[in-house]
């Protein structure tokens, strides 16, 4: 493993996974209650779909704030792992938020990108990692050194397993297809927000 953060693959060189194969791989190996950001759209859709959890928190129609929101669960839970799962697109709103995470140095917290190249819940429209902007190396370049592409579902959930072990933080970049999500978040912000606070044992 200490290879491919090393020696990572590149953007271009990296597999295109199906998002929600990769998400219920990721959901598979939390074991000590992991708080889960899920970021708006699709990869939210399917973080709902593989199955609930009172410690995933389900954005809805806040573009980019998954990782400013992950950061302030994992300063406010030191303890406890917290992922955020954010799309190319809104990631490239929040471009500062890696700086941050990087300065702080928050070793509780991974960040997971899920890139198609494209707005797909508005009309598939292109996003700039399609026409040369990689993820990876923005976050590297802003101090997050544990930064690397998942080659494939395996190296993926390697990666994974190895942030929920090990001191991050961490970003994971995956290369994702763009199929549709099989079910839609439940939009109601209090219940999700109560379930959340009630699993992070905070109410």
């Amino acid at each position: 493993m200490a290879l491919q953060v090393n020696q990572p693959v590149s953007r271009e060189q990296a597999k295109v996974m199906n998002r929600f194969d990769i998400t219920k791989r990721m959901v598979a190996l939390l074991r000590n209650e992991e708080a889960v950001v899920g970021g708006i759209g699709y990869t939210n859709f399917d973080l709902w779909t593989v199955g609930h959890r009172p410690q995933n928190f389900y954005m809805l129609g806040s573009m980019g704030l998954a990782v400013p929101i992950g950061m302030g669960v994992a300063l406010a839970q030191p303890r406890r792992k917290v992922i955020a799962l954010e799309g190319d697109g809104s990631i490239l709103m929040q471009l500062g938020s890696l700086a941050t995470v990087a300065a702080r140095g928050q070793k509780n917290l991974a960040i997971v990108i899920m890139d198609n190249g494209a707005y797909q819940i508005t009309g598939g429209q292109k996003t700039l990692t399609e026409e040369g902007a990689d993820i990876v190396a923005i976050a590297r370049g802003c101090g997050l050194h544990q930064s690397v592409w998942a080659a494939d579902e395996s190296a993926f959930e390697e990666l994974i397993a190895l942030s929920l072990k090990e001191d991050g933080p961490w970003l994971i970049g995956c290369r994702i297809d763009s199929e549709k999500p099989k079910d839609t978040t439940e939009r109601d912000p209090p219940i999700i927000k109560d379930r959340f606070m009630r699993g992070l044992g905070v109410k």
